[in-house]
């Protein structure tokens, strides 16, 4: 049989097979992870995209034979604690994914084994379900007697030291405020009575998934959003009750979890779905989970799949707007020099760089985009063992965001907030002063509108 170096066609991706209780079957999983991990060796291509590939490539030339096989099995969980599931490796590098025969599904595989340690329990589980608890988390330190102590909590250097020694988040990592009001309660419901445009790509009315981060944390990126279709006539509404996504259980590979959070979401989003609208996540990890890991998770519910159809990345839509000619375009203002990040979660989604192209459809707008991991990884570099690797793995993105082609960059932007945030922090260990220049992609959009 003639093997094929690689895969010239496009990738494909097998439903996850959670349910099967050979999936928890660790010997068997160990086999597979044997498998990959000899192919990887063979290959390389992704050793510069996150730390995984290093560790990997360490232990094999450490070991006494050079090849795979002279590693211990047990050291193969230091390889699958330092993936956090970007899926890059997936979707842009590797080329032996399906169709290839090789079949060779490094994510899934390494979200397999965190599936089976989360089922064995570990030291730090407390601490990574704790952090996990978007929802939970939110509701109680937006409360707002609770919100000023946690907050003041966040930047006592004092208390951010016993924090990382009781729960193992590091002491320098950047971490969020939390608002209060939430979005969900200081943002108009709806705004109704909008004739409905439907498009030839786009529906022409919107529900508003606003994400755990946006609720409880930056409500000013919700609140931008909802100016900006406002400023183009499209009628929206806000998904009510909404619950997490369930991406910060999936990193931990708490599907149960996962599946918990689906059964609350998925009646109402399925719902607006078939009603006609388009749903809209301002943060690309949940629109990431709706488009794809919940399918995969649920390939035979017909609501899911519904919802999957329906999911937009926010720029992905208002590109499409513009492209039926639908779309507001009369800028008020420039933005100037934007050195703009594209998020993993966002470049696997295959929709194209629809940020950068919608901020230079604004004229006096000079985007400079970097497209490569920041290292952030939701709640991953923020863990003590791990923020240290995180910024090592963005200082060649916090270089490029600083080397805007057309001088100082006047605006530092991501989709991903939490990564725009990392990066802002990493950009400021290096030395360059980026005070005030964050803002979110939807926030610039808004700026450039000339709204307030």
């Amino acid at each position: 049989m003639t093997v094929r170096e690689g895969s010239l066609e496009a990738p494909t991706r097998h439903p996850l097979d959670w349910k099967n209780p050979e999936f928890y079957d660790k010997d068997a999983c160990l086999k597979e992870m044997e498998r990959v991990f000899d192919i990887c060796h063979g290959c390389r291509r992704c050793v510069s995209l996150c730390n995984s590939f290093p560790v990997l490539f360490d232990l094999v030339d450490e070991s006494a034979t050079m090849e795979v096989d002279g590693v211990d099995k047990k050291d193969y969980w230091k390889v699958v604690d330092q993936c956090y599931l970007c899926d890059v490796c997936y979707m842009t590098k590797c080329p032996y994914v399906p169709p290839h025969e090789w079949n060779l599904d490094f994510p899934h595989l390494m979200l397999r084994a965190k599936a089976i340690q989360f089922k064995e329990g570990t030291p730090t589980q407390f601490r990574d379900k704790t952090l996990s608890s978007t929802d939970r988390n939110g509701k109680l330190a937006s409360i707002p007697v609770v919100v000023q102590m946690v907050n003041a909590a966040k930047n006592s250097p004092a208390l951010r030291k016993l924090g990382e020694n009781m729960m193992g988040v590091h002491q320098t990592a950047w971490l969020p405020d939390f608002a209060s009001p939430t979005f969900a309660k200081g943002a108009p419901q709806s705004r109704a009575g909008l004739p409905v445009r439907d498009g030839q790509r786009t529906p022409g009315k919107v529900a508003v998934f606003a994400t755990c981060y946006v609720n409880y944390n930056e409500p000013g990126i919700g609140h931008d959003l909802l100016k900006v279709l406002s400023h183009n006539d499209i009628p929206y509404v806000l998904v009510e009750k909404e619950a997490c996504c369930g991406m910060p259980k999936l990193e931990l590979g708490d599907l149960e979890s996962v599946a918990a959070l689906k059964e609350k979401n998925m009646p109402k989003l399925a719902a607006l779905a078939r009603a006609g609208y388009a749903i809209i996540a301002p943060i690309p990890s949940c629109n990431l989970m709706f488009k794809q890991e919940l399918p995969l998770m649920f390939p035979d519910d017909p609501d899911t799949q519904a919802v999957r159809e329906a999911m937009f990345d926010p720029f992905e839509y208002f590109v499409a707007r513009a492209k039926d000619g639908l779309l507001n375009t009369d800028f008020k203002a420039e933005l100037g020099n934007v050195s703009y990040h594209v998020a993993c979660h966002l470049r696997v989604q295959n929709v194209g760089q629809k940020t950068r192209e919608m901020l230079q459809m604004v004229p006096g707008t000079h985007v400079n985009t970097v497209e490569r991991c920041s290292g952030h990884a939701g709640t991953w570099g923020v863990k003590k063992e791990f923020h240290e690797t995180a910024l090592k793995i963005g200082r060649p993105v916090f270089r490029q965001m600083a080397e805007h082609p057309d001088g100082t960059p006047n605006w530092i932007a991501s989709d991903c907030q939490l990564g725009g945030h990392h990066i802002e922090q990493g950009m400021q260990i290096a030395g360059q002063n980026v005070d005030g220049k964050l803002a979110h992609p939807i926030t610039l959009l808004r700026m450039a509108y000339g709204l307030e």
